[in-house]
């Protein structure tokens, strides 16, 4: 989803897909200029508010149910991929995009070049009994080996070498997105989640805001951010700046952007749980209305009715009981601007979300964090 000018491995239409990448010295230079932002923050809120869809009827049912889009993942991907797990918990790929509405481009910035783009992914993985999650943030800059997949309108994509993590998306959508993440943790994804820019605005000024406070003055023209240290509610626009900006917080990498949706996600889930959703049926039939228009799903997923009875799974995990971590990586010394996917941090990771186990402190320390730790708190 970045529409950054400098080519990028793996994004069609542009150079070295499958070439060497070449390497280069020198000292970390400052991250290219922002382009599109994925957001995948909305996904959380919107099976939230879904719980419009068992008391609706007639107009409203319909209305809703036709909002959602869906995907066939299981159907392109088939039967070569990893078994499901037998705990009890389950794993969902929660995607930001720029595909589902016009506004996006506006909202994202940069050229428009006709490819849809997703650079910020989330693996959620829900415990036994639903009562705690763990989230683990994938950087869209990791470099990696991408596995040949299979879109959803029957297009096989031949594996690349060395490219970066969104290409996987860019290439082949939602199919090979998760064909991408299954390769690389062995682990099934169970469901799919993808949230759009225009729809992730509106859901947040549908909400009111989300109260957020910052421990550090956060400044990105880029971004049309501006906020001092302190406690704002911010609308849907500033939050949409929040969780974009890589330049006002931390050395400027993708890392130090995820830390801040990492934060505002658990700020959010804080404020979904906390507000009288159901005092006003007006309120909660636009908040139903925009979170159903802003993803898509699984197909699996592709009802109100599945909705439902996935969003009543969640009501009991609160941030507290959240884990948020990120993808373990390390800046690679060849290329500022990428991180190189460190396989055997990562492992421990892979291995306690097989287990349903917590995931252990050992598999984050020593990695590369963005330095933005501190910058928001709920």
């Amino acid at each position: 989803m970045p529409a950054d000018s400098t080519p990028q491995s793996g994004i069609p239409g542009e150079p070295g897909a499958h070439g060497p990448r070449r390497r280069r010295g020198g000292r970390r230079r400052k991250p290219r200029s922002r382009g599109h932002r994925g957001l995948l923050i909305a996904a959380w809120t919107a099976a939230g508010v879904l719980v419009l869809g068992g008391t609706g009827v007639g107009y409203v049912y319909f209305k809703l149910n036709g909002n959602i889009a869906s995907v066939d993942i299981d159907h392109a991907l088939g039967t070569d991929r990893p078994g499901k797990a037998d705990n009890g918990s389950e794993n969902i790929l929660v995607l930001g995009s720029d595909t589902r509405s016009g506004g996006n481009q506006r909202l994202g910035g940069g050229a428009d070049d006709g490819n849809a783009r997703s650079d910020t992914a989330m693996i959620v993985h829900l415990y036994e009994g639903r009562k705690r999650a763990a989230v683990v943030s994938v950087p869209r800059d990791t470099l990696i080996d991408r596995p040949a997949c299979t879109d959803t309108d029957g297009t096989t994509h031949d594996a690349a070498s060395g490219v970066m993590f969104n290409s996987a998306y860019a290439t082949g959508g939602a199919a090979c997105a998760v064909k991408t993440v299954e390769s690389l943790t062995g682990i099934r994804m169970d469901h799919y989640l993808e949230v759009d820019f225009s729809g992730f605005r509106k859901l947040v000024d549908e909400l009111g805001g989300v109260e957020v406070t910052t421990t550090e003055d956060i400044s990105d023209p880029d971004s049309h951010l501006d906020l001092p240290a302190g406690t704002h509610r911010l609308t849907g626009e500033q939050a949409l700046g929040l969780v974009r900006t890589r330049h006002g917080v931390g050395d400027g990498s993708d890392l130090g952007r995820i830390q801040l949706q990492q934060a505002f996600v658990k700020a959010l889930v804080e404020q979904v749980k906390d507000i009288g959703l159901f005092t006003s049926p007006k309120k909660l039939y636009d908040l139903a209305d925009t979170a159903t228009g802003a993803i898509t799903t699984d197909s699996s997923l592709g009802s109100v009715n599945a909705m439902v009875s996935f969003a009543g799974g969640l009501k009991g995990i609160s941030a507290a009981k959240m884990t948020m971590v990120t993808m373990p990586v390390r800046y690679d010394p060849a290329e500022p601007n990428r991180v190189l996917f460190d396989e055997a941090k990562a492992q421990q990771v892979w291995t306690a979300l097989k287990k349903d186990a917590p995931i252990p402190k050992s598999a984050t320390e020593g990695t590369a964090t963005g330095e933005a730790k501190g910058v928001i708190t709920p």
